[in-house]
């Protein structure tokens, strides 16, 4: 069809951008199609993605002109940092900037920008409830986000910002699923007490994005935020042990706690964790899962995705 929109996804076979991919190929109305942009086109899963009909460009978030050139011809761009890759929040900004600049060079008709919020709006670097990292950040994953908002914003680029959710994928690939504690009882951990915590599948983030665009202009120079569960870690705890068929209690630990663990980014995470308990009513009144559903009819529950994935969670 020569009137298809294209829809150039950043990060393609990754986690967010995957799911975007599949739910434009997926669509039986074929108003879109699909060019699916990584920097290695010969992976195995660029290689996936090409057999099921996606255009698949190579493109570097490091290299403008790259951009700018898999950007052309575009209608739609979805735009994504890969912050746990290098674990630098100028990094962050800098891809920002250049998808934002090449966005505006390819005369793009609507970007998506999958952003998070800049928490020293809440919480100042001289607040010490929680330490300063990197010498001017509180999160710096969600605050290089935040601040990078502005070069989509002033660009005068047709835009959403989108809010994501934490993902339960990260129960699969990050390590946060149950886990043996001292005593041998099979646990989660948050520092989130009985809070709730905003969560959603990656799956379910491309497909929120799919019919953000599909709606035309209704959502330009809007924030949208999505979820597909707001939980508490009880309540997650309860539905691991339904699936699994084990008993998995919910750890609760203090967020200094948490910011000890150990691994790359525990700091960062634990103050992640930190302000969506303080700033709960906020953070879950930002990501409605009603208005997700009727945004995504196809969105999951945690019940329904723990049903589809629990074979890929190891205990």
């Amino acid at each position: 069809m020569k009137d298809q929109k294209i829809i150039a996804v950043v990060g393609a076979t990754g986690a967010q951008g995957g799911g975007l991919v599949h739910a434009i190929l997926n669509d039986s109305s074929g108003e879109f199609k699909v060019r699916a942009l990584t920097r290695n086109p010969n992976s195995d899963k660029a290689k996936a993605l090409a057999e099921l009909g996606a255009e698949v460009v190579a493109a570097d978030v490091d290299d403008q002109q790259s951009l700018v050139k898999a950007f052309t011809g575009a209608y739609g761009v979805y735009c994504v940092t890969f912050y746990w890759e290098h674990f630098s929040p100028e990094k962050e900004k800098a891809h920002a900037r250049s998808m934002a600049e090449a966005a505006k060079e390819a005369g793009v008709k609507h970007v998506i920008w999958s952003t998070l919020e800049d928490t020293r709006k809440w919480i100042p670097l001289s607040d010490n409830r929680m330490p300063t990292l990197q010498g001017k950040y509180k999160v710096p994953h969600f605050d290089a986000k935040g601040e990078s908002d502005a070069f989509f914003v002033n660009s005068g680029i047709p835009y959403t910002l989108l809010h994501t959710a934490f993902y339960w994928d990260n129960f699969i690939h990050f390590g946060m699923g149950p886990q043996k504690l001292p005593d041998g009882r099979l646990a989660i951990t948050f520092p989130m007490g009985d809070k709730k915590l905003p969560s959603i599948s990656a799956t379910d983030i491309g497909k929120s994005a799919f019919y953000i665009f599909k709606a035309g202009t209704t959502y330009l120079g809007k924030t949208v935020g999505i979820s597909g569960g707001n939980l508490t870690g009880q309540q997650m705890a309860d539905s691991f042990t339904k699936a699994l068929g084990v008993k998995v209690v919910y750890n609760d630990v203090p967020a200094d706690v948490y910011r000890g663990f150990g691994f790359p980014g525990a700091d960062d995470l634990g103050n992640m964790f930190q302000f969506k308990k303080e700033f709960q009513d906020y953070y879950c009144g930002s990501r409605d899962v009603d208005f997700t559903k009727k945004l995504n009819p196809e969105l999951q529950s945690f019940d329904e995705w723990l049903a589809e994935n629990k074979e890929k969670i190891t205990i």
